[in-house]
């Protein structure tokens, strides 16, 4: 029997200043395939990851709300766990870098980082805002590029000609904050001596903990020297204060990855079986995994690796890095709609077909994986509906009907035995990363499947009283080659998997299950496991993410941001003007899962509105009805004509949204006050 593998699991840390999207979920999704076969191998593998609270950014966006930060990691923190959880990523424990456990542990390193001699004192020169008074970082400058002059370019890297570059190198710089010139003033900072540990960081890399072009693209940085790293902050700033350093504060990077540390350790908390020493010290026998993006190597490989050993925690046994996520071979865009927050997805689509398709993508590399839409909706649709559940609903019928859900007492399928002998290479890909070869090789075995139903023909065979009995074993063996397919894919479809389990009545499904088949047992009814992907549903994903910032009746926030309530002042109240106004007529909008064009009368003129309310009435329920309407709001272009207001409702969404009437005795046109 193997040893049992104690495994800790994390991903990177999704900043708490914004909606989780495509490019966090591809992370996640491929962390918790990698987290789920583990458990379902009968590994023990703990899961943790935080929200990333600290920051100037979040400062910033806090104050323009006229929140607290604290207000507004909350509810963004509560934001990121359901979508998460929608998407069937199985987080043991989702913390936050702003959390007594962070602190501790940050406080802990920095002082033995301080008492090992490896922190020092620079004074340098930076960009200072004199209107917001703070010095500003280099995403918060532009200027001129240093190099080609080209301008708006940020302060640390151009967009035109790639150069990189310091912030106090551009040309006519220029606060993004306020808009000001910004002045060079000096300020002490603290620095982790990184440069001291070429060596011990050359071994390191280059132990297996990294895939290859990984380890080549840090010799790179290696053989040109090592830099101190500037691991301090001035106020104001988001974070925690250094101890025994008054108005500075560790760089965000600094309590990070430490975050990783602090959920474990709040798990740890509420879990007596598990011990957080026995995952962390140098000599642990205990494995720790981090999954993260190639943006952040240099955090997670160089900077981290480095502070645990001298602060006396042990390394990472790996860390896997993943290139970014592209839509139809560009970045994701707002503009073009491919800025694709996971709620907007979610809206339209099961999360089991993103997983899948990201599983059939992802391997052990660091290239960049392309979401092309038109393939997301052929390869779902083709091996999902067409391949796999095309088996379960090929059998099932027969079975339930003819057979009283009864299988066979044994196996006769050639097939079987085939479907079992591949388990041994599944398992390696899905151990290594490679997803996509255990994607096709799972897909090779739904195609002997299917293939070997339609040579039988069970349809033929139950016509024929000689040959029934064949029928039924041959539907018998179809529905254990389903099984066995379902537990191959039970770590990218988990949900899908738990309906299976139900249909096929057989408990919860593990690998060790692939050794032996259902037999002489009774499966409960048949229900359609999943759908094809319709094109509208994609389209109408794009259209809602051209529209982000805005709704289909006009402005509208982020969830984090209505669930903050930012407060206004009654001056700014009154310069919406609210009128009465009767619809005339509501129409369908042809290819709008969602909209109803409606004609409003507002008593001296008509207008035409797109409303987003089709969930909750009919064309004809709205007819002469009054509503009230934003009279003011700025006409918006949509792909399906000019929508000239925005009418008001209320309530949670779906079916529950109640247009807001007035009371009778209103007439078109009258002003609401």
């Amino acid at each position: 029997m193997n040893k049992v593998r104690k495994i800790l699991v994390t991903s990177a840390l999704p900043y708490a200043n914004g909606s989780i999207h495509l490019g966090h979920l591809m992370e996640h999704i491929q962390t918790d395939i990698w987290v789920r076969y583990q458990r379902l191998t009968g590994n023990q593998c703990i899961y943790v990851c935080a929200d990333d609270a600290h920051g100037t950014a979040t400062m910033l966006n806090a104050d323009e709300l006229g929140i607290s930060a604290e207000d507004l990691i909350s509810a963004v923190h509560k934001e990121h766990i359901q979508d998460f959880q929608d998407f069937h990523i199985s987080h043991d424990n989702f913390h936050s870098t702003h959390s007594e456990e962070n602190k501790h542990f940050s406080y802990l390193i920095y002082r033995k980082l301080k008492e090992a001699g490896q922190i020092g004192e620079h004074d340098i020169n930076q960009l200072y805002d004199p209107e917001k008074g703070m010095f500003l970082a280099d995403r918060f400058v532009t200027g001129n590029c240093p190099q080609c002059n080209a301008a708006d370019q940020y302060g640390d890297n151009c967009d035109a000609c790639g150069a990189t570059y310091s912030a106090m190198d551009l040309g006519e710089p220029t606060s993004r904050i306020s808009g000001v010139t910004p002045e060079v003033r000096q300020s002490k900072h603290l620095f982790f001596k990184l440069s001291e540990h070429t060596d011990f960081l050359n071994k390191w890399t280059r132990s297996g903990t990294l895939q290859a072009a990984v380890t080549n693209k840090l010799s790179e940085w290696l053989d040109q020297g090592l830099q101190d790293w500037d691991i301090s902050r001035d106020a104001p700033y988001f974070g925690f204060e250094i101890p025994d350093e008054p108005g500075k504060y560790f760089y965000v990077w600094l309590d990070a990855p430490i975050g990783y540390m602090a959920s474990f350790k709040n798990y740890c908390d509420n879990h007596t079986d598990i011990t957080f020493d026995d995952f962390w010290k140098p000599d642990s026998t205990c494995e720790v995994h981090h999954f993260i993006g190639k943006d952040i190597v240099n955090f997670h490989a160089l900077f981290w690796p480095a502070m645990l050993t001298v602060a006396g925690f042990r390394t990472p046994t790996s860390v896997h890095v993943h290139g970014f996520a592209t839509i139809n071979g560009e970045k994701m865009s707002k503009s073009k709609g491919t800025f694709i927050n996971a709620r907007t997805y979610l809206n339209e689509l099961s999360p089991t077909y993103l997983r899948y398709y990201f599983a059939a993508r992802l391997s052990n590399s660091i290239e960049d994986l392309d979401i092309n839409l038109d393939d997301f909706v052929q390869r779902v649709n083709s091996d999902l509906v067409g391949k796999l559940v095309n088996i379960a609903s090929r059998c099932a019928g027969f079975i339930n009907k003819q057979f009283d859900g009864k299988l066979t007492r044994q196996v006769q399928c050639d097939l079987l035995a085939s479907f079992s002998n591949q388990q041994q290479q599944i398992a390696a890909n899905y151990e290594s990363g490679e997803f996509s070869k255990a994607m096709r090789s799972i897909m090779a075995l739904a195609d002997m499947a299917n293939q070997f139903i339609a040579e039988e023909k069970p349809w033929i065979l139950i016509k024929d009283p000689s040959t029934k009995d064949r029928a039924q074993q041959v539907c018998s063996d179809g529905l254990n080659l389903f099984r066995m397919l379902m537990i191959y894919l039970k770590p990218v479809l988990p949900d899908l998997a738990q309906k299976a389990e139900q249909f096929l009545n057989c408990g919860e499904l593990q690998w060790s299950d692939l050794s032996h088949q259902l037999t002489d047992h009774r499966i409960n009814t048949f229900e359609p496991l999943l759908k094809r992907i319709e094109p509208r549903s994609i389209e109408a994903i794009i259209e809602t993410g051209k529209s982000d910032e805005t709704s289909a009746q006009g402005a509208t926030t982020s969830r984090y941001e209505a669930s903050a309530a930012v407060e206004i002042d009654i001056d700014t109240f009154a310069q919406v003007d609210l009128r009465i106004a009767r619809i005339i007529q509501a129409q369908v909008v042809e290819g709008a899962d969602k909209l109803l064009q409606l004609t409003l009368d507002l008593g001296d003129h008509h207008r035409t509105v797109f409303s987003g309310i089709k969930s909750a009435y009919t064309a004809e329920q709205l007819e002469n009805k009054l509503t009230v309407v934003v009279a003011n709001l700025k006409a918006r272009k949509m792909k399906f004509g000019i929508s000239e207001g925005m009418v008001l409702a209320a309530g949670p969404g779906a079916k529950e949204i109640f247009l807001i009437s007035p009371d009778s005795g209103a007439e078109p046109g009258m002003k609401v006050t």
